[in-house]
């Protein structure tokens, strides 16, 4: 199974997320070539984190799932521990950007709660990516 996980397949999705804490989801639309492009390097990625369920959301095929949050430009990556949004911003498409993200954050989480913060205030108030997929 690749680490890589298409949201088209919400079944499969839904089973690495009861297994798993951390989701990292690249929020995009089909018709951006940018997010086209990252898109090798987002599942290389995958590939080093197994621990953690990586997730393509294409924002028109699963509007109902982002229709809480305004997405402004591609890529957005959103990195969420359990029901908590740690990150939720629009980032370069840089594959080795978000791995000292990942890193950060979940060095972080080690001792702290997540808090809301300039890095998640685009995130509505008990706003959850896991939950709805969960819940679809």
């Amino acid at each position: 199974m690749n680490a890589h996980i298409h949201t088209n397949d919400l079944k499969q999705l839904k089973n690495q997320l009861n297994t798993k804490h951390w989701l990292v989801a690249c929020l995009c639309a089909a018709w951006c070539d940018t997010c086209n492009i990252y898109r090798t390097a987002f599942e290389e990625l995958a590939v080093r984190h197994p621990e953690k369920c990586f997730a393509w959301v294409d924002i028109e095929d699963h509007a109902h799932l982002v229709e809480d949050i305004e997405i402004e430009n591609f890529p957005t990556i959103l990195i969420q521990y359990n029901d908590d949004v740690a990150f939720l911003g629009t980032m370069l498409p840089d594959a080795s950007q978000l791995h000292r993200l990942i890193t950060s954050i979940e060095e972080s989480v080690r001792s702290n709660p997540i808090k809301r913060s300039s890095l998640n205030q685009e995130a509505p108030e008990n706003w959850s990516l896991r939950r709805l997929i969960l819940a679809d």
